[in-house]
């Protein structure tokens, strides 16, 4: 197998264990880690999370993990943007990138490029979405078919997101969003990658996501939230949505219990766990599926580096 030429993405529901695999794959292959995890981007959670241990920073170089303030705005673009730079940079050191995470968005970034529609105006979205609220989704959805055709075929009737998105590129470029999308051409070929996705059962799963719930107790995840909180970071940014930060909150606020804490975070990673599984049913019917008890044999494949 010739990875000189390749960069391995690895993917996998939250707590499959897609961290210690990919240090592993790392030592092996000389191989650098680069974070494709839109949460662990932050430098003042740590702990919720899941970042690797200090130790294994310090075995294997790891790139965009904990460099960002929760206080700013990173888009899937300044994150593309980013690891576009490590895969070269890693590239030209004779290394192979390796990129772990859990988020889809990222992965399908690298893999099919990034639609570069125009900034649209906060005053125009800021209208649209009045307009959705106003007339309800049912009439919305009627009004984005008469202005956009396209999206008969390609967005649910039910998807807000999505239709106020189509919505609001149509009416500020004039152009279709899927348009767009049929404009946008990839940074790599797609044989430049191995595309390695942990296939793990639920119930395993869910055994690993209560310990590691335990684990994050125990190691100081309601300090970190306490600090977080502090901060006063302001609501509409994606920090806020790292699990954990909003249980912690009722937890300090006195409105549960420490039982009532571990379950709601357990249950609300087990959530997370099921929309990764979807989308990997959804987006990433290609990647090679490995089962988490054959991650050892699987390692076996790849040549060690010399």
């Amino acid at each position: 197998m010739d990875l000189k030429s390749k960069i391995i993405l690895i993917s996998g529901p939250t707590a499959s264990g897609k961290s210690k695999f990919a240090i592993q794959l790392a030592k092996k292959i000389n191989g650098e880690v680069i974070n494709a995890d839109s949460m662990q981007i932050f430098k003042e959670l740590k702990i919720l999370t899941a970042r690797p241990q200090l130790n294994d920073l310090k075995n294997i170089k790891h790139h965009l993990y904990g460099f960002k303030s929760v206080k700013d705005n990173y888009s899937t673009g300044n994150w593309l943007k980013d690891a576009k730079l490590k895969i070269n940079n890693i590239r030209k050191k004779n290394k192979i990138p390796i990129l772990v995470g859990g988020t889809g968005l990222y992965f399908k970034a690298i893999i099919d490029g990034i639609v570069k529609i125009p900034d649209i105006p906060i005053t125009m979205r800021n209208r649209i979405r009045k307009r959705q609220l106003k007339i309800g989704q049912t009439k919305f959805y009627s009004e984005l078919i008469k202005l956009d055709s396209l999206c008969k075929k390609k967005i649910n009737q039910n998807d807000t997101q999505r239709s106020i998105r189509a919505y609001e590129v149509k009416k500020f470029t004039n152009k279709s969003l899927f348009d767009w999308y049929s404009d946008t051409y990839p940074d790599f070929t797609k044989d430049s990658f191995i595309k390695l996705h942990i296939d793990y059962p639920r119930e395993k799963l869910t055994e690993r996501i209560s310990l590691r719930t335990n684990e994050m107790l125990r190691d100081g995840a309601i300090k970190e939230a306490e600090r977080f909180y502090k901060l006063r970071v302001k609501k509409d940014l994606s920090s806020n949505k790292v699990i954990g930060l909003s249980e912690i909150k009722e937890y300090l606020d006195k409105r549960i219990d420490l039982r009532e804490l571990k379950e709601k975070i357990s249950i609300k990673t087990r959530q997370y766990a099921k929309r990764q599984s979807t989308w990997a049913r959804g987006q990433m019917s290609d990647w090679q599926k490995i089962k988490f008890n054959r991650l050892e044999i699987f390692l076996k494949k790849f040549p060690k580096s010399s």
